[in-house]
C-alpha cells in the first residue's frame, strides 16, 4: 500500500540545541529552515495561496481528493481481487467439463450395478459380516442343505398328511361331542 512520504517540518533550534547539539548543527539548522521557508513561500505564490483560511480550503478538498482517490483504488483492488477468482472457477470449469460429464454419463450407464452393489452392501452390512465368506463354500454349503432337503421331504410330507389326519379327527371329536352336548341339554330342558 502507497505510504505518504513524510512531511518535512522546520528544525526546532532550540530543542536541538538543549539536547545536546553543536553550534555547527545550528547553522546548519538555521540554513535548513530558510530554504525550507523560502520553498513554502514559493509554493504559496506559485498556486495563488493568500491567507490561512485558503490554504485551509485547499488542504481539505486535498485530504478530501486523495481519500476519494484511495477509496476508488481499493475499490479496484478489492474487484479485481474477485476477478480473479471467478476467473480461475471459470477456467476450472471449463478444463474439467468435459471429465465432469463423462463421469455423470458413467454414473447414469451403470445405475444399476451401483444399486446392485449398494444394496450388497447394505445386505452385509444387515448380517454383520467381517468378512466375506467364498463364494465356493457358500455353493457347497448350499448343495449339502439342498440335498437335505430332498431327503427330507417324503417325511416332511408324511407328517403333514399325519398331521393333517389327526387334526381332523381332533374336529370331528369335538363336533362329535358339541353335538352330543347339545342334544344332552336340549334333553334336560324339554
Amino acid at each position: 500500500p502507497f505510504q505518504e512520504p513524510p512531511f518535512q517540518l522546520l528544525v526546532d533550534i532550540q530543542a536541538k540545541l538543549s539536547e545536546g547539539k553543536s553550534e555547527g548543527y545550528a547553522r546548519w539548522a538555521k540554513r535548513y529552515n530558510l530554504k525550507e521557508m523560502s520553498k513554502t513561500l514559493i509554493f504559496l505564490q506559485e498556486n495563488k495561496i493568500g491567507s490561512i483560511e485558503e490554504m485551509q480550503e485547499r488542504v481539505d478538498a486535498a485530504t478530501a481528493h486523495y481519500h476519494e482517490l484511495g477509496d476508488s483504488i481499493k475499490a479496484a483492488e478489492a474487484r479485481m481481487a474477485e476477478i480473479a477468482v471467478l476467473r480461475t472457477h471459470i477456467v476450472n470449469y471449463a478444463r474439467t467439463r468435459p471429465v465432469y460429464d463423462a463421469y455423470r454419463k458413467s454414473l447414469e450407464e451403470h445405475r444399476e450395478q451401483i444399486t446392485l452393489h449398494k444394496a450388497a452392501k447394505a445386505a452385509f452390512d444387515e448380517s454383520n459380516l467381517r468378512t466375506l465368506p467364498k463364494v465356493k463354500e457358500l455353493d457347497a454349503e448350499y448343495s449339502n442343505l439342498l440335498t437335505e432337503k430332498k431327503a427330507r421331504y417324503p417325511d416332511y410330507r408324511k407328517a403333514k398328511e399325519e398331521m393333517q389326519e389327526l387334526l381332523r379327527a381332533k374336529r370331528n371329536v369335538e363336533l362329535f361331542f358339541a353335538e352330543e352336548k347339545s342334544s344332552a341339554e336340549k334333553t334336560k330342558s324339554r
